[in-house]
């Protein structure tokens, strides 16, 4: 089965931020669920063999920095820069060195000057945005299973190719390895709009850069799907319109209180962070009255203390009064999340790099990050195994952050 790639256009503007596929009953309420439900229901047609399912699959992977290049439409200078070439007030845009010693430092710098030194090679028209793999100095070698492999780390995953092959001659040969996913136009870098999936066909091949798109490709076929798993998806889906249909009316008043919302979110990533993905009503009172109660507690005047008082009361009324609704929407979650998984561990069979996560004892096979679902209207959002690589990235230090 193969994906074609073609252009999706979105209406957010630069620096595209992309949810998790569960979290729309958060983020959007109501419309936020429907549109979770189409992305289902087209990945399962997809996978099915239906290759007019109105939705394109791409592949995230695990690169890091973010960077931003191509040529500036008020200039015609080639540059390349992190997501801070779009700061407002002083964006942060490199045309020589001397502009990447001024707005960066580090490790960062040091990548972005290899960028700039190897990108221009690849003749890139307008502006283009890719996750850097490696460059030169990053790649390494290991013995995997009684095989060596060339391999490289750019954030989480270990990425990893035969040594000898013609993939890892290819790398070897490269001083920057980039996969290329979003494109940008407009007449003036404060008016840009991001684009999914870009066509990279008319870049230049140069040995000195190894690249790639993100389009997922399943060629031969292994993640299609079998009778018995669409009949699965399609009743987690059935589930899913349940329990929407019953939690409508509260799930858009819920997500009217955004400082709730708020809270949830930061529940929800403290339990990933501890390896936990079910949330409930009473976990989660328990953590917003603490956490109010704190704020109270180091207040001077009793004046400030009554206000405050007044909110938590109010806001601990509102959830407990909802608490059984709560729960709903918390299960509502937890069905999105295994509608969401099902679908990722068939996504997950096909690889076109090796894919590790390096341990105290060795390297130990893990799946691609994730996945990005992309529908007709230009709409995104992520698949992600949260318990896997949400948490390692909440906890991962990264020394290309700053600069």
């Amino acid at each position: 089965m193969a994906i074609s790639s073609f252009r999706q256009f979105i209406s957010e503007s630069k620096n595209l931020h992309m949810e998790h596929l569960e979290d729309s009953v958060f983020n959007e309420g109501s419309a936020g669920v429907q549109d979770a439900i189409k992305f289902a229901e087209s990945v399962t047609k997809m996978l099915s063999g239906n290759s007019s399912s109105g939705v394109n699959v791409t592949v995230k992977w695990d690169g890091a920095p973010a960077i931003i290049c191509g040529k500036n439409p008020e200039n015609g200078k080639f540059f390349v820069g992190t997501k801070s070439v779009f700061n407002a007030k002083t964006p942060k845009i490199n045309y020589t060195n001397a502009d990447i010693d001024s707005n960066h430092s580090g490790d960062l710098a040091s990548k972005l000057k290899v960028a700039l030194q190897y990108l221009p090679k690849l003749g890139i028209k307008g502006i283009i945005q890719g996750d850097l793999m490696f460059t030169a100095s990053d790649l390494g070698d290991a013995d995997i299973d009684g095989v060596n492999h060339i391999t490289f780390t750019p954030n989480t995953i270990t990425y990893a190719v035969p040594a000898g092959g013609p993939a890892a001659r290819e790398i070897n040969a490269a001083n920057i390895g980039i996969i290329f996913h979003t494109e940008y136009t407009g007449k003036d870098m404060s008016s840009m709009k991001a684009s999914f999936n870009p066509s990279i066909r008319s870049l230049k091949k140069t040995s000195k850069v190894w690249y790639d798109d993100a389009t997922f490709r399943d060629v031969h076929g292994k993640a299609t799907f079998t009778k018995s798993d669409t009949k699965d998806m399609k009743k987690l889906i059935a589930k899913v319109n349940q329990l929407f249909g019953t939690n409508k009316k509260f799930i858009d008043d819920l997500i009217r209180h955004k400082n709730i919302i708020g809270e949830v979110k930061i529940y929800g990533n403290s339990n990933i962070r501890n390896g936990i993905s079910n949330m409930s009503a009473e976990e989660f009172i328990n953590h917003i009255d603490n956490k109010m109660q704190t704020a109270i507690d180091v207040l001077k005047t009793e004046k400030a203390k009554n206000r405050k008082e007044l909110v938590r009361k109010q806001t601990i009324g509102y959830l407990s009064k909802n608490s059984t609704k709560l729960n709903s929407i918390f299960e509502l979650h937890s069905v999105l999340t295994k509608m969401k998984m099902k679908l990722l561990q068939q996504l997950q069979k096909v690889k076109s790099i090796g894919t590790f996560i390096q341990t105290d004892d060795g390297f130990e096979v893990t799946a691609p990050e994730g996945f990005v679902a992309i529908d007709d209207t230009g709409k995104a959002l992520k698949l992600v195994d949260r318990l896997v690589f949400s948490r390692q990235n909440f906890n991962a230090a990264k020394s290309w952050v700053t600069g």
